[in-house]
């Protein structure tokens, strides 16, 4: 066999093959004959028909039938002697062969490309590392929340009031008033004086008791006004729990006081925003090298990245109709970007000689176990017997290291981010959003 590769750029080859008669022609003999057992040759048992019979019957058919197999042979031991993995199914061209000739084709695929990274040195990578600097409207927001989900609900009778909720149906009207069958918006709760319902919303509400009816103009999507009527079911009001000592019991038995609530409650946010920007530095400490870098990707990956996504929506919405075009449009660019990524990763691996061991594996599993609660070691230690498991472990590990590593190389700008900042900049993209 004879073959042949051509470079067509950083991720596409393209392989001609050839392969003479006389590699073929044992193979094609005895296709031939099992072509014969599944035929009825007039005078011959099955199978039992002189070859010179059985081609001159069935020639085109034995052919055909031959070819299949013979290119697919021929095309996997091409990639094995040339080290080929390809990311995507092989376009076939130019696929010609008859009896007692050559096999000849030409197979087009995509391959991962090779990563030339550039030669990094001390402060390569310019990246920020942020700080966030919470306060105690942060602690007062969650115990706010808290107290919501500890609240008492009663109803209310004699009018409802802002900050009462209405649990009613909400029926879409048209221009002239006439209800639009099939757009009925059964029992939705509508909170007085919050979001849409203020304003002149706000002042239909207002007073509302069960069995009564309004008319309410709501935005839709394109922020269009819709006419609606709603029905109340009732009225309901939230009666929320004082914080004391006694509630702090009730929410947490660990705890004795308010100010002992509300230091956990502090060191829990300062957490989670520690986390918050830890995720985020590592994600533009990897973006820094990508920016560098910027590789060729095969689009083939990207296009199996996002059949991953859709997958994933039809299991989790399952019996829904998935808009796959929407999918891929809007998950394109990060699909794109984690690619570039896997790729990079890679190479610095590779590059870098990093490696993952099997006791550093067990030995993040051992924190896993040990830090879950006691009654439940024994089946989290089990979770983490199946391969798939171990594997992530090591994955999440060798992203560690490579992180670890492009650090070295980086120059860290260091910023505190005050979270009274961050709620305003969230109450003014909210403004602007209505």
């Amino acid at each position: 066999m004879k073959t042949d590769i051509q470079t067509v750029n950083s991720y596409t080859r393209e392989l001609q093959i050839t392969v003479p008669w006389e590699e073929l022609k044992a193979d094609f003999e005895k296709s031939a004959r099992q072509f014969s057992k599944r035929v009825k040759i007039p005078g011959f048992r099955p199978g039992k028909a002189p070859l010179k019979v059985i081609l001159n019957q069935y020639l085109h058919s034995i052919e055909a039938d031959f070819v299949d197999q013979a290119f697919r042979k021929a095309y996997v031991k091409a990639l094995d002697e040339h080290d080929l993995y390809p990311v995507n199914q092989a376009k076939i061209k130019s696929l010609d062969f008859a009896y007692e000739r050559d096999l000849t084709f030409a197979a087009e695929f995509e391959v991962e490309p090779e990563i030339e990274l550039p030669t990094l040195k001390k402060n390569s990578l310019k990246v920020t590392r942020t700080r966030y600097e919470s306060d105690e409207e942060d602690v007062n927001a969650v115990v706010e929340e808290i107290r919501y989900a500890q609240a008492e609900v009663r109803p209310v009778e004699d009018g409802a009031k802002a900050g009462h909720f209405i649990l009613g149906d909400l029926q879409e009207l048209d221009a002239s008033g006439v209800p639009v069958i099939g757009r009925k918006l059964e029992k939705r709760y509508l909170r007085v004086g919050d979001g849409i319902f203020t304003g002149d919303n706000q002042t239909k509400l207002e007073g509302l008791k069960p069995g009564d009816t309004c008319r309410l103009e709501i935005p839709d999507e394109q922020g269009q006004p819709v006419l609606f009527e709603l029905s109340v079911i009732r009225v309901e009001e939230q009666v929320l729990p004082e914080v004391n000592d006694e509630f702090v019991q009730q929410v947490n038995p660990a705890l004795k006081t308010v100010e002992e609530w509300r230091q956990s409650i502090r060191e829990r946010i300062d957490e989670n925003y520690e986390r918050r920007a830890r995720e985020q530095f590592d994600r533009d400490l990897a973006d820094a090298l990508i920016d560098k870098v910027n590789p060729e990707y095969p689009p083939s990956m990207v296009d199996a990245y996002l059949d991953h996504l859709i997958e994933d929506a039809r299991k989790a919405n399952p019996g829904e109709t998935i808009d796959e075009d929407k999918i891929r449009a809007e998950y394109r660019s990060v699909a794109e970007r984690n690619l570039k990524w896997y790729l990079i990763r890679n190479a610095v691996i590779r590059s870098a000689g990093l490696e993952v061991t099997r006791e550093e594996v067990q030995e993040k599993i051992r924190d896993i176990v040990e830090s879950a609660p006691e009654d439940q070691r024994k089946t989290v230690e089990k979770t983490y017997k199946k391969p798939s498991n171990r594997s992530r472990i090591e994955d999440d590990l060798m992203e560690r290291k490579v992180l670890d590593y492009l650090l070295s190389f980086a120059k860290v700008k260091e910023v505190t981010v005050k979270t009274s900042d961050l709620r305003k900049m969230n109450q003014e993209d909210h403004a602007h959003e209505h």
